[in-house]
Protein backbone atom coordinates (compact mmCIF):
# COMPACT_ATOMS: atom_id res chain seq x y z
CA UNK A 1 0.00 0.00 0.00
CA UNK A 2 1.24 3.50 -0.87
CA UNK A 3 1.27 5.74 2.20
CA UNK A 4 1.67 9.50 1.87
CA UNK A 5 1.28 12.21 4.47
CA UNK A 6 1.50 15.98 4.90
CA UNK A 7 4.48 17.34 6.83
CA UNK A 8 6.01 20.40 8.41
CA UNK A 9 8.18 21.65 5.59
CA UNK A 10 11.08 24.06 5.91
CA UNK A 11 11.24 26.97 3.48
CA UNK A 12 13.29 30.12 3.07
CA UNK A 13 12.04 33.08 5.14
CA UNK A 14 10.98 35.83 2.74
CA UNK A 15 11.42 38.32 5.57
CA UNK A 16 15.14 37.51 5.70
CA UNK A 17 15.91 37.00 1.99
CA UNK A 18 15.63 40.00 -0.34
CA UNK A 19 15.39 37.97 -3.55
CA UNK A 20 14.44 34.29 -3.35
CA UNK A 21 15.63 33.71 -6.92
CA UNK A 22 19.21 34.14 -5.69
CA UNK A 23 19.07 31.36 -3.08
CA UNK A 24 17.55 28.62 -5.22
CA UNK A 25 19.67 25.96 -6.90
CA UNK A 26 19.51 23.30 -9.61
CA UNK A 27 19.43 19.69 -8.38
CA UNK A 28 22.83 18.61 -7.09
CA UNK A 29 23.49 16.12 -9.89
CA UNK A 30 23.41 18.66 -12.71
CA UNK A 31 25.60 21.30 -11.05
CA UNK A 32 28.92 21.73 -12.85
CA UNK A 33 31.97 23.22 -11.08
CA UNK A 34 31.39 26.45 -13.00
CA UNK A 35 27.74 26.57 -11.96
CA UNK A 36 28.67 25.81 -8.36
CA UNK A 37 30.92 28.89 -8.30
CA UNK A 38 28.18 31.05 -9.86
CA UNK A 39 25.70 29.92 -7.20
CA UNK A 40 28.17 30.60 -4.39
CA UNK A 41 28.65 34.11 -5.71
CA UNK A 42 24.92 34.75 -6.04
CA UNK A 43 24.20 34.70 -2.33
CA UNK A 44 25.79 33.67 0.98
CA UNK A 45 22.54 31.75 1.54
CA UNK A 46 22.38 29.93 -1.79
CA UNK A 47 21.13 26.37 -1.37
CA UNK A 48 24.14 24.90 -3.19
CA UNK A 49 26.10 25.39 0.06
CA UNK A 50 23.96 22.62 1.56
CA UNK A 51 23.48 20.15 -1.28
CA UNK A 52 26.85 20.45 -3.04
CA UNK A 53 29.29 22.43 -0.95
CA UNK A 54 32.84 23.12 -2.07
CA UNK A 55 35.56 20.61 -1.29
CA UNK A 56 38.93 21.64 0.14
CA UNK A 57 42.27 19.88 -0.12
CA UNK A 58 42.57 19.84 3.68
CA UNK A 59 39.16 18.19 4.22
CA UNK A 60 39.07 15.36 6.77
CA UNK A 61 36.46 13.41 8.73
CA UNK A 62 35.84 16.31 11.10
CA UNK A 63 35.71 19.08 8.51
CA UNK A 64 34.34 18.39 5.03
CA UNK A 65 31.53 19.40 2.68
CA UNK A 66 29.02 17.33 4.69
CA UNK A 67 29.93 18.64 8.15
CA UNK A 68 29.95 22.17 6.75
CA UNK A 69 26.48 21.58 5.26
CA UNK A 70 25.17 20.51 8.68
CA UNK A 71 26.73 23.54 10.37
CA UNK A 72 25.24 25.85 7.72
CA UNK A 73 21.82 24.17 7.84
CA UNK A 74 21.60 24.38 11.62
CA UNK A 75 22.77 28.00 11.61
CA UNK A 76 20.22 29.05 8.99
CA UNK A 77 17.43 27.46 11.04
CA UNK A 78 18.66 29.12 14.24
CA UNK A 79 18.88 32.50 12.47
CA UNK A 80 15.40 32.00 10.92
CA UNK A 81 16.84 32.13 7.42
CA UNK A 82 14.95 28.84 7.10
CA UNK A 83 11.62 28.42 8.87
CA UNK A 84 9.39 25.40 9.47
CA UNK A 85 5.64 25.51 8.76
CA UNK A 86 3.41 25.65 11.84
CA UNK A 87 1.12 22.90 10.58
CA UNK A 88 1.52 19.70 8.59
CA UNK A 89 0.64 20.55 5.01
CA UNK A 90 0.91 19.43 1.41
CA UNK A 91 2.87 21.77 -0.85
CA UNK A 92 1.34 22.07 -4.37
CA UNK A 93 3.99 22.93 -6.94
CA UNK A 94 3.84 24.21 -10.53
CA UNK A 95 6.55 24.89 -13.09
CA UNK A 96 5.80 27.12 -16.08
CA UNK A 97 8.27 26.70 -18.94
CA UNK A 98 8.83 26.64 -22.71
CA UNK A 99 10.22 23.72 -24.68
CA UNK A 100 10.29 23.18 -28.45
CA UNK A 101 8.38 26.45 -28.95
CA UNK A 102 5.57 25.28 -26.66
CA UNK A 103 4.48 26.79 -23.35
CA UNK A 104 3.79 24.14 -20.71
CA UNK A 105 2.89 23.90 -17.02
CA UNK A 106 3.82 20.86 -14.95
CA UNK A 107 1.82 20.28 -11.76
CA UNK A 108 2.79 18.24 -8.73
CA UNK A 109 2.87 18.35 -4.95
CA UNK A 110 5.32 17.77 -2.10
CA UNK A 111 4.39 15.07 0.46
CA UNK A 112 6.13 12.51 2.62
CA UNK A 113 6.13 9.00 1.15
CA UNK A 114 6.62 5.90 3.27
CA UNK A 115 9.61 3.97 1.95
CA UNK A 116 9.06 0.73 0.08
CA UNK A 117 12.37 -1.17 0.51
CA UNK A 118 11.24 -4.05 -1.69
CA UNK A 119 10.13 -1.78 -4.55
CA UNK A 120 6.70 -3.40 -4.69
CA UNK A 121 4.62 -0.21 -4.91
CA UNK A 122 7.48 2.09 -5.90
CA UNK A 123 8.99 1.04 -9.20
CA UNK A 124 12.47 1.96 -10.39
CA UNK A 125 13.53 1.89 -14.03
CA UNK A 126 17.25 2.54 -13.53
CA UNK A 127 20.01 0.89 -11.52
CA UNK A 128 21.91 2.98 -9.03
CA UNK A 129 25.65 3.61 -8.90
CA UNK A 130 27.84 3.40 -5.81
CA UNK A 131 29.48 6.84 -5.83
CA UNK A 132 26.30 8.98 -5.92
CA UNK A 133 24.68 6.81 -3.22
CA UNK A 134 27.67 7.18 -0.90
CA UNK A 135 27.71 10.95 -1.47
CA UNK A 136 24.00 11.43 -0.70
CA UNK A 137 24.18 9.08 2.30
CA UNK A 138 27.01 11.14 3.80
CA UNK A 139 24.91 14.29 3.42
CA UNK A 140 21.81 12.69 4.95
CA UNK A 141 23.78 11.31 7.87
CA UNK A 142 25.22 14.74 8.59
CA UNK A 143 22.07 16.86 8.24
CA UNK A 144 19.43 14.26 9.20
CA UNK A 145 17.18 15.83 6.61
CA UNK A 146 15.77 15.50 3.10
CA UNK A 147 17.18 18.59 1.47
CA UNK A 148 15.97 17.79 -2.05
CA UNK A 149 12.86 15.95 -3.21
CA UNK A 150 12.57 12.85 -5.35
CA UNK A 151 10.11 13.00 -8.25
CA UNK A 152 7.69 10.10 -8.67
CA UNK A 153 4.82 9.58 -11.09
CA UNK A 154 1.37 8.19 -10.42
CA UNK A 155 -1.36 7.29 -12.92
CA UNK A 156 -4.42 9.54 -12.98
CA UNK A 157 -5.88 9.51 -16.49
CA UNK A 158 -8.75 11.83 -15.52
CA UNK A 159 -6.38 14.16 -13.67
CA UNK A 160 -8.64 14.16 -10.61
CA UNK A 161 -5.99 15.10 -8.05
CA UNK A 162 -4.65 18.11 -9.94
CA UNK A 163 -8.15 19.44 -10.61
CA UNK A 164 -9.07 19.19 -6.92
CA UNK A 165 -5.87 20.87 -5.83
CA UNK A 166 -6.22 23.66 -8.39
CA UNK A 167 -9.64 24.56 -7.01
CA UNK A 168 -7.97 25.66 -3.75
CA UNK A 169 -5.04 27.66 -5.11
CA UNK A 170 -4.75 31.41 -4.66
CA UNK A 171 -1.50 33.36 -4.46
CA UNK A 172 1.59 31.14 -4.13
CA UNK A 173 3.77 31.44 -1.03
CA UNK A 174 6.82 31.33 -3.31
CA UNK A 175 7.22 32.33 -6.96
CA UNK A 176 10.75 32.36 -8.33
CA UNK A 177 12.64 32.27 -11.59
CA UNK A 178 14.91 29.25 -11.58
CA UNK A 179 18.38 28.72 -13.02
CA UNK A 180 16.61 27.28 -16.05
CA UNK A 181 14.57 30.44 -16.70
CA UNK A 182 11.42 28.56 -15.70
CA UNK A 183 8.90 29.97 -13.21
CA UNK A 184 8.53 27.81 -10.09
CA UNK A 185 5.50 28.35 -7.83
CA UNK A 186 4.73 26.81 -4.44
CA UNK A 187 1.60 26.80 -2.25
CA UNK A 188 0.55 25.40 1.12
CA UNK A 189 -2.53 23.16 1.21
CA UNK A 190 -4.25 22.61 4.57
CA UNK A 191 -7.65 21.40 3.29
CA UNK A 192 -8.31 18.11 5.13
CA UNK A 193 -10.84 16.83 2.59
CA UNK A 194 -8.44 17.15 -0.33
CA UNK A 195 -5.59 15.68 1.68
CA UNK A 196 -7.79 12.67 2.54
CA UNK A 197 -8.87 12.33 -1.09
CA UNK A 198 -5.21 12.27 -2.23
CA UNK A 199 -4.29 9.70 0.43
CA UNK A 200 -7.19 7.41 -0.51
CA UNK A 201 -6.58 7.71 -4.25
CA UNK A 202 -2.91 6.79 -3.99
CA UNK A 203 -3.31 3.87 -1.55
CA UNK A 204 -3.70 1.23 -4.24
CA UNK A 205 -1.58 2.92 -6.91
CA UNK A 206 1.87 2.06 -8.21
CA UNK A 207 4.41 4.88 -8.23
CA UNK A 208 7.25 5.21 -10.71
CA UNK A 209 10.50 6.97 -9.90
CA UNK A 210 11.10 9.66 -12.51
CA UNK A 211 14.07 11.42 -10.98
CA UNK A 212 16.03 10.49 -7.86
CA UNK A 213 16.81 6.77 -7.99
CA UNK A 214 20.02 7.27 -6.00
CA UNK A 215 18.30 9.44 -3.38
CA UNK A 216 15.48 6.91 -2.94
CA UNK A 217 17.85 3.98 -2.41
CA UNK A 218 19.95 6.17 -0.13
CA UNK A 219 16.85 6.84 2.00
CA UNK A 220 16.29 3.08 2.31
CA UNK A 221 19.94 2.52 3.27
CA UNK A 222 19.76 5.33 5.83
CA UNK A 223 16.56 3.91 7.37
CA UNK A 224 18.15 0.46 7.66
CA UNK A 225 21.23 1.98 9.27
CA UNK A 226 19.19 3.89 11.87
CA UNK A 227 17.00 0.88 12.69
CA UNK A 228 20.12 -1.10 13.49
CA UNK A 229 21.87 1.74 15.32
CA UNK A 230 18.93 2.92 17.44
CA UNK A 231 16.88 -0.26 17.75
CA UNK A 232 13.83 1.77 16.71
CA UNK A 233 11.54 -0.71 14.94
CA UNK A 234 8.60 1.70 14.69
CA UNK A 235 7.38 1.53 11.09
CA UNK A 236 6.25 5.14 11.31
CA UNK A 237 9.58 6.50 12.52
CA UNK A 238 10.56 9.67 10.60
CA UNK A 239 13.46 7.95 8.84
CA UNK A 240 10.99 5.55 7.19
CA UNK A 241 9.59 8.41 5.13
CA UNK A 242 11.06 10.42 2.26
CA UNK A 243 10.10 13.87 0.97
CA UNK A 244 8.93 13.53 -2.63
CA UNK A 245 7.16 15.39 -5.40
CA UNK A 246 4.31 13.42 -6.94
CA UNK A 247 3.13 14.22 -10.47
CA UNK A 248 0.64 12.63 -12.82
CA UNK A 249 2.29 10.45 -15.46
CA UNK A 250 -0.23 11.84 -17.94
CA UNK A 251 0.41 15.48 -17.05
CA UNK A 252 0.65 17.34 -20.35
CA UNK A 253 3.31 19.55 -18.78
CA UNK A 254 5.74 16.64 -18.38
CA UNK A 255 8.42 16.19 -21.06
CA UNK A 256 11.13 13.58 -21.57
CA UNK A 257 14.32 14.63 -23.32
CA UNK A 258 17.13 12.40 -24.59
CA UNK A 259 20.28 12.00 -22.53
CA UNK A 260 23.37 11.87 -24.74
CA UNK A 261 26.50 9.90 -23.87
CA UNK A 262 30.06 11.22 -23.69
CA UNK A 263 32.80 8.62 -24.03
CA UNK A 264 36.26 8.96 -22.51
CA UNK A 265 38.33 6.11 -23.97
CA UNK A 266 41.49 7.20 -25.75
CA UNK A 267 42.42 3.72 -27.02
CA UNK A 268 39.44 3.51 -29.42
CA UNK A 269 40.42 3.27 -33.09
CA UNK A 270 37.57 5.10 -34.85
CA UNK A 271 38.10 3.48 -38.25
CA UNK A 272 38.12 0.03 -36.67
CA UNK A 273 35.02 0.85 -34.61
CA UNK A 274 33.16 2.04 -37.72
CA UNK A 275 33.94 -1.26 -39.48
CA UNK A 276 32.57 -3.18 -36.49
CA UNK A 277 29.47 -0.97 -36.40
CA UNK A 278 28.70 -1.80 -40.03
CA UNK A 279 27.89 -5.36 -38.99
CA UNK A 280 24.89 -4.11 -37.00
CA UNK A 281 24.08 -0.67 -38.44
CA UNK A 282 23.89 1.17 -41.69
CA UNK A 283 26.54 3.85 -41.30
CA UNK A 284 26.45 7.25 -42.98
CA UNK A 285 29.44 9.53 -42.49
CA UNK A 286 28.94 13.31 -42.28
CA UNK A 287 31.63 15.99 -42.27
CA UNK A 288 31.27 19.08 -40.08
CA UNK A 289 32.25 22.24 -41.93
CA UNK A 290 31.76 24.91 -39.24
CA UNK A 291 31.83 25.47 -35.49
CA UNK A 292 28.18 26.49 -35.08
CA UNK A 293 27.45 23.78 -32.53
CA UNK A 294 23.83 24.77 -31.99
CA UNK A 295 23.17 24.46 -35.72
CA UNK A 296 25.01 21.14 -35.95
CA UNK A 297 23.01 19.82 -33.00
CA UNK A 298 19.75 20.89 -34.63
CA UNK A 299 20.77 19.19 -37.89
CA UNK A 300 21.66 15.94 -36.12
CA UNK A 301 18.39 16.03 -34.17
CA UNK A 302 16.47 16.28 -37.46
CA UNK A 303 18.46 13.43 -38.98
CA UNK A 304 17.64 11.20 -36.00
CA UNK A 305 13.88 11.74 -36.23
CA UNK A 306 12.12 8.43 -36.84
CA UNK A 307 8.93 6.59 -35.97
CA UNK A 308 10.14 3.04 -36.44
CA UNK A 309 13.95 2.88 -36.63
CA UNK A 310 16.60 2.81 -33.91
CA UNK A 311 18.96 5.65 -34.81
CA UNK A 312 21.98 7.26 -33.17
CA UNK A 313 24.64 9.77 -34.07
CA UNK A 314 28.25 9.04 -33.13
CA UNK A 315 30.19 12.30 -33.02
CA UNK A 316 33.99 12.44 -33.20
CA UNK A 317 36.09 15.55 -33.67
CA UNK A 318 35.11 17.23 -36.93
CA UNK A 319 32.58 14.66 -38.15
CA UNK A 320 29.79 12.33 -37.15
CA UNK A 321 28.15 9.07 -38.23
CA UNK A 322 24.43 8.41 -38.43
CA UNK A 323 23.79 4.84 -37.28
CA UNK A 324 20.55 2.96 -38.04
CA UNK A 325 20.07 -0.55 -36.66
CA UNK A 326 19.65 -3.12 -39.42
CA UNK A 327 17.74 -5.78 -37.50
CA UNK A 328 16.41 -5.95 -33.92
CA UNK A 329 17.02 -9.70 -33.89
CA UNK A 330 20.69 -9.17 -33.06
CA UNK A 331 19.55 -8.10 -29.58
CA UNK A 332 17.96 -11.54 -29.08
CA UNK A 333 21.45 -13.02 -29.21
CA UNK A 334 23.19 -10.35 -27.15
CA UNK A 335 20.45 -9.88 -24.53
CA UNK A 336 18.24 -12.94 -24.81
CA UNK A 337 17.63 -13.01 -21.06
CA UNK A 338 15.91 -9.62 -21.22
CA UNK A 339 12.29 -8.90 -22.12
CA UNK A 340 11.28 -7.94 -25.65
CA UNK A 341 10.51 -4.41 -24.41
CA UNK A 342 14.00 -3.99 -22.94
CA UNK A 343 15.67 -5.38 -26.07
CA UNK A 344 13.97 -2.82 -28.29
CA UNK A 345 14.78 0.30 -26.27
CA UNK A 346 17.16 2.68 -28.05
CA UNK A 347 19.19 3.09 -24.90
CA UNK A 348 19.49 -0.70 -24.47
CA UNK A 349 20.64 -1.11 -28.06
CA UNK A 350 23.24 1.62 -27.64
CA UNK A 351 24.62 0.19 -24.41
CA UNK A 352 24.45 -3.51 -25.29
CA UNK A 353 25.71 -3.48 -28.86
CA UNK A 354 27.96 -0.43 -29.10
CA UNK A 355 29.26 0.28 -25.62
CA UNK A 356 29.45 -3.23 -24.21
CA UNK A 357 29.86 -5.58 -27.18
CA UNK A 358 32.02 -3.39 -29.42
CA UNK A 359 33.80 -1.07 -26.97
CA UNK A 360 34.11 -3.13 -23.79
CA UNK A 361 32.27 -0.64 -21.60
CA UNK A 362 30.06 -2.56 -19.18
CA UNK A 363 28.31 -2.03 -15.84
CA UNK A 364 31.57 -2.49 -13.92
CA UNK A 365 33.55 0.25 -15.70
CA UNK A 366 30.69 2.46 -16.88
CA UNK A 367 31.42 5.26 -14.40
CA UNK A 368 35.02 5.46 -15.61
CA UNK A 369 34.18 5.92 -19.30
CA UNK A 370 30.70 7.43 -19.67
CA UNK A 371 29.29 10.85 -18.77
CA UNK A 372 26.01 12.44 -19.76
CA UNK A 373 24.39 15.59 -21.13
CA UNK A 374 20.95 16.52 -22.40
CA UNK A 375 22.29 19.52 -24.34
CA UNK A 376 22.78 18.75 -28.04
CA UNK A 377 25.33 21.53 -28.42
CA UNK A 378 27.45 20.25 -25.49
CA UNK A 379 27.47 16.72 -26.92
CA UNK A 380 29.32 18.15 -29.94
CA UNK A 381 31.37 21.04 -28.55
CA UNK A 382 32.91 19.12 -25.64
CA UNK A 383 34.26 16.50 -28.06
CA UNK A 384 35.75 19.16 -30.34
CA UNK A 385 37.34 20.78 -27.28
CA UNK A 386 39.00 17.48 -26.37
CA UNK A 387 37.13 16.93 -23.10
CA UNK A 388 35.84 13.61 -24.43
CA UNK A 389 36.87 11.27 -27.24
CA UNK A 390 33.41 10.89 -28.75
CA UNK A 391 29.72 11.21 -27.99
CA UNK A 392 26.51 9.42 -28.91
CA UNK A 393 23.41 11.52 -29.52
CA UNK A 394 20.08 9.75 -29.32
CA UNK A 395 16.30 10.05 -29.24
CA UNK A 396 14.26 10.28 -26.03
CA UNK A 397 12.78 7.30 -24.19
CA UNK A 398 8.97 7.24 -24.33
CA UNK A 399 6.87 7.38 -21.15
CA UNK A 400 5.11 4.12 -22.03
CA UNK A 401 8.49 2.39 -22.35
CA UNK A 402 9.48 3.58 -18.88
CA UNK A 403 6.24 2.22 -17.42
CA UNK A 404 6.59 -1.14 -19.19
CA UNK A 405 10.17 -1.60 -17.94
CA UNK A 406 9.30 -0.63 -14.37
CA UNK A 407 6.20 -2.86 -14.37
CA UNK A 408 8.35 -5.80 -15.45
CA UNK A 409 10.80 -5.16 -12.62
CA UNK A 410 13.63 -4.50 -15.09
CA UNK A 411 16.10 -1.65 -15.23
CA UNK A 412 17.07 0.52 -18.14
CA UNK A 413 20.73 1.43 -18.56
CA UNK A 414 21.94 4.36 -16.47
CA UNK A 415 20.51 7.82 -17.36
CA UNK A 416 17.92 6.52 -19.80
CA UNK A 417 15.51 9.36 -19.14
CA UNK A 418 15.78 13.08 -18.60
CA UNK A 419 12.54 14.55 -17.37
CA UNK A 420 11.76 18.18 -17.99
CA UNK A 421 11.17 20.37 -16.15
CA UNK A 422 13.72 19.61 -13.44
CA UNK A 423 12.59 20.28 -9.90
CA UNK A 424 14.13 23.35 -8.27
CA UNK A 425 16.18 22.74 -5.12
CA UNK A 426 15.66 25.01 -2.13
CA UNK A 427 11.87 25.29 -2.23
CA UNK A 428 11.05 22.84 0.58
CA UNK A 429 13.12 20.76 3.02
CA UNK A 430 12.20 18.13 5.61
CA UNK A 431 14.17 17.75 8.82
CA UNK A 432 13.72 14.39 10.52
CA UNK A 433 13.00 14.46 14.23
CA UNK A 434 15.29 11.65 15.29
Amino acid sequence: MVEVSPFKGITYNKGKIDKLDDVMSPPYDIISPEMQMELYNKSPHNFVRLILGKQNTEDDKQNNRYTRAKKQFDAWIKESILVESNKTVIFPYKIEYDVDNQSKTMSGFFVLLKLDPDYEQVKAHERTLSKPKADRLNLMQACKANLEPIQLLYIDKKDKIRKRIDETLNEPIISVKGYDGFTHKLWKLEDEDIRSMITRYLEDEILFIADGHHRYQTAINYANELKEKTGNANENAPFNYRMVILANMFDEGLSILPTHRFIKKSDVDIEDLVKKLERFFTVEEKTVKNKNYALIGKKIKTELETETEHKFAMYVKGKYYILALKDEKCMDELAGERSATWRTLDVSILHKIILEHLMGINQENLEDHVKYTRVDEEAIRFVDEGKYDMSFLMNATKIEELKAIADAGEHMPQKSTYFLPKMLSGLVMYKMDI
